[in-house]
């Protein structure tokens, strides 16, 4: 389920959450670490110069976080650690700028006005950088999500995301693909197609255990979550087709803090260049959202 809204009113349930997580704690290791894997990151001496005194002083970076929403942020199997390539990424940004992150876990509509309050010194939700954000909070971009698909591996049915008419589709009840695949069954049947299937399931991990088993021959949902469906198949499942209707994700700071909106930016770019975002990003099997280039409330430029 797209966070182009931000879980409201689209709500990624809890039930998922726990699913996946349980998912992720799987034999390869990709849920069972809270270490940013592979980094070689080091402190920038003149990006932390950027970060704001009172941040500065104590060495911590106080990060709010909604931990539900995996792979991007969620709760490890003790119940308690935050882990995800979104955790692993902050803890990346911490080491340039020479601080120690702190991963505090919090209702997602509480965040926003956490970091304007001073509660949170950055947001890290896979939010989506918008207008209407970026009129009461900062936003640095650090990835794209939007829809895929996937299919069993080897795509027994042939089909095509443009064109699935007459074919069973699994997608989670209550998200954006909902209306979708709606959309697209409707144009089907106005050009006198067969109407596709809609199977619409309260779990994500049933629709992806719908696919994997044949019941039926694709699904489509949040790209990072089908990446990770499909890494977590070992091959059971593939990518089809491109991802599209795509938005990046942000970090969230307080309004004005042009230096430290530049000191993410910086220690973003430092990441990317020494290998680091790549590794982490590739770990969990969403490298397909990685971007080039971050940039300081992208929607204003």
């Amino acid at each position: 389920m797209s966070r182009f809204h931000l879980r409201s009113p689209l709500v990624l349930t809890l039930g998922l959450a726990a699913v996946l997580v349980l998912t992720a704690c799987g034999d390869d290791g990709a849920g069972t670490t809270s270490q940013a894997p592979g980094s070689g990151t080091s402190k920038d001496a003149a990006l932390a110069a950027k970060v704001p005194a009172d941040i500065a002083s104590d060495g911590k970076l106080v990060v709010g976080t909604d931990a539900s929403y995996p792979p991007s942020e969620f709760i490890d199997k003790d119940g308690k650690t935050v882990i995800g390539f979104d955790a692993d990424l902050a803890k990346a940004l911490g080491q340039v700028l020479g601080l120690t992150v702190e991963l505090q876990n919090a209702p997602f509509d509480s965040l926003v006005e956490g970091v304007k309050s001073g509660k949170f010194e950055l947001g890290m939700s896979s939010f989506t950088v918008n207008t209407e954000r970026e009129a009461v909070v900062d936003m640095v971009s650090y990835y794209t999500a939007g829809t895929s698909w996937a299919v069993a591996a080897g795509n027994p049915t042939g089909l095509t995301p443009d064109n699935a008419c007459g074919k069973r589709i699994a997608v989670q009840k209550g998200t954006v693909q909902v209306d979708d695949i709606t959309a697209k069954s409707d144009a089907c049947t106005a050009a006198g197609k067969g109407a596709i299937t809609i199977e619409q399931y309260q779990l994500q991990s049933d629709a992806t255990a719908a696919v994997a088993s044949g019941k039926d021959d694709a699904m489509l949902a949040d790209s990072p979550v089908i990446a990770y469906a499909v890494k977590q198949t070992k091959g059971g499942l593939a990518l089809l087709g491109d991802i599209y209707d795509s938005a990046p994700y942000g970090y969230v700071l307080a309004k004005g803090q042009d230096r430290f909106g530049e000191a993410i930016v910086g220690a973003l770019d430092a990441v990317m260049a020494d290998g680091t975002y790549r590794t982490v990003l590739d770990r969990w099997g969403v490298g397909q959202g990685a971007i080039t280039k971050p940039a300081l409330n992208p929607t204003a430029e």
